[in-house]
């Protein structure tokens, strides 16, 4: 199939173009590595836009809308304008006269004692003991001038009917 001859050929053709062979192969070489480091700085350049043209977007879509802007209808507030009421608008309060005094009891009565009406009689322990028989009392003694009078029967503290 294939021709000894040719392949002679060949084979003296490629030792005799050795250096222009490797002058080659080293040149297809850098210009393979020179385009594979502009591709690796593009894809690099790409990715620096793509983020700065993603933080413009967000930016730009935070900021409010430019032309429209609502001016204000009217004021924000509302002027009150006072005055003063006039006499007789104002609710004021004032005695009665006595002929008009309203009293809650149909009749009052007041009762004056003079200062040397009543003189009492201080009465002992012997009167004091007197005056609860026939119920059964104790006097008991706190202190100097100072006594209780303590009832036996629970009933009788509340009090009892004196003849």
């Amino acid at each position: 199939m294939n021709d000894p001859a040719d392949n002679e050929r060949l084979l003296t053709d490629v030792l005799a173009d050795e250096a222009g062979f490797r002058e080659a192969l080293f040149s297809e070489t850098v210009r393979l590595a020179r385009r594979r480091r502009r591709l690796r700085q593009a894809r690099r350049a790409t990715a620096a836009v793509a983020v700065l043209v993603g933080l413009a977007a967000l930016v730009w879509q935070s900021l409010p809308p430019r032309g429209v802007v609502p001016q204000p209808t009217g004021k924000p507030y509302v002027v009150v304008r006072t005055q003063p009421l006039p006499e007789t608008a104002l609710v004021t309060t004032r005695r009665l006269s006595a002929d008009r005094l309203v009293a809650s009891v149909a009749t009052a009565s007041i009762v004056a004692t003079p200062a040397n009406s009543g003189q009492f009689q201080e009465i002992g322990d012997d009167e004091l003991l007197a005056l609860a028989a026939p119920r059964p009392v104790v006097l008991v003694r706190l202190g100097p001038h100072s006594e209780e009078l303590v009832f036996v029967n629970p009933e009788d503290q509340k009090g009892f009917p004196l003849n």
